[in-house]
């Protein structure tokens, strides 16, 4: 069996874009001596605990205690009130024919909040979501792309990954699996299309409308047993 599994902020919903900032005002107060700006590009795709965690290891000032509670109570309601769905995503979810999936080093909370206020839950009805606080690692971990490809009852050589972040092609790849790295986001800079290369995604597209030809070319190179 083939499968097609999406990652779901910076795939899925134009959510990064919200977080980042977030993230950048609340850390450039909190850690005024380290270059929050770089430090989060490079960080993209880590869980928000990671996040703060890497970045006080930079800085000589301490996190408050209820900082990851602040930051995603502010995220959340950045979401409630900004989020949409990547253009096209829709469409390219719906047009796929392979069982599909999502995994997302999100909480199931703000992934299922995520789908529910774009719409696209409709497009992803009984498709299963696998989520960061099902497992002891997230991304960059490849658990989670096992834990999936498990479920599904699919061979990892037998799944396309979508995905945005070099935390997440990094996961995906080393779980086996073949990755379209996506940079049609709103929180991509001119270098992510070499890092996700770099981290091994097999292709890198910008809009969801190019989605469909490569899952047809991927299809036709995985050759399963009869």
């Amino acid at each position: 069996m083939k499968a097609v599994i999406f990652d779901c902020d910076g795939v899925l919903v134009d959510s990064e874009v919200l977080a980042e900032e977030t993230l950048h005002a609340h850390l450039q107060a909190w850690l005024p001596d380290v270059d929050v700006a770089t430090e989060l590009g490079q960080a993209l795709g880590m869980t928000t605990a990671d996040i703060l965690r890497h970045l006080e290891t930079k800085s000589r000032h301490a996190l408050p205690d209820d900082a990851l509670a602040r930051v995603d109570a502010a995220i959340e309601a950045r979401l409630t009130r900004e989020l949409r769905a990547i253009d096209g995503a829709n469409a390219a979810v719906k047009a796929i024919t392979f069982p599909k999936a999502v995994v997302s080093n999100s909480n199931r909370r703000r992934v299922e909040a995520s789908l529910t206020a774009t719409g696209l839950d409709a497009a992803l009805v009984d498709v299963p979501r696998f989520c960061a606080d099902e497992v002891s690692a997230p991304k960059p971990d490849p658990a989670l792309y096992r834990l999936a490809t498990q479920a599904l009852g699919a061979e990892p050589r037998a799944c396309l990954a979508v995905e945005d972040s070099v935390a997440g092609v990094r996961a995906a790849v080393g779980a086996g699996l073949t990755v379209v790295g996506f940079i049609g986001a709103g929180h991509h800079d001119a270098h992510q299309a070499r890092r996700l290369e770099e981290a091994g995604a097999w292709r890198v597209i910008d809009r969801m409308s190019e989605l469909g030809l490569l899952v047809e070319q991927w299809s036709a190179r995985v050759v399963l047993p009869s």
